[in-house]
């Protein structure tokens, strides 16, 4: 049975900060056959509802950073990325939330230490997935709607 990694909110489970969800019924239709593995390594760590993250661009240095209490959380998300890897070896699609700090691919604002847009870029777990899942296609929601 193929493996599809997807974005645990747009499955429909309740771990986006806010506690709601981003599901996306084509997504959960189109891979109903398929071995189906949720991803969120944000509500493990924080919790649900949380505050939001941000990736902040400290000098090229890329940092995840909350918004409200100004904690740089890399460390401990890139931990739990990792773990999340090492649990799930193979995949043969990978499917993201667009936006998050986590997930966006290409679509993630880096924001500088003003907490302004400088460019957008990947979130932490796409360079993670890129480097781990060499074969496998990575896409975001974009794709299905």
């Amino acid at each position: 049975m193929k493996k599809v990694i997807v974005s645990a909110c747009l499955l429909g489970h309740l771990c986006r900060y806010d506690g709601k969800t981003k599901s996306v019924d084509a997504i959960v239709e189109k891979f109903k056959n398929h071995e189906i593995i949720p991803f969120c390594p944000e509500a493990p760590l924080f919790g649900i509802p949380r505050e939001r993250i941000n990736v902040v661009d400290f000098d090229g240095d890329l940092k995840i950073i909350t918004d409200e209490t100004n904690k740089d959380v890399t460390k401990v998300l890139k931990k739990e990325i990792d773990f999340f890897v090492k649990q799930n070896p193979d995949a043969n699609l990978i499917i993201l939330k667009s936006k998050s700090p986590s997930c966006g691919l290409g679509t993630t604002p880096i924001l500088n230490k003003n907490k302004q847009v400088l460019k957008y870029g990947n979130g932490m777990a796409v360079d993670v997935f890129k480097s781990s899942y060499k074969n496998t296609h990575i896409v975001d929601e974009n794709f299905f709607i």
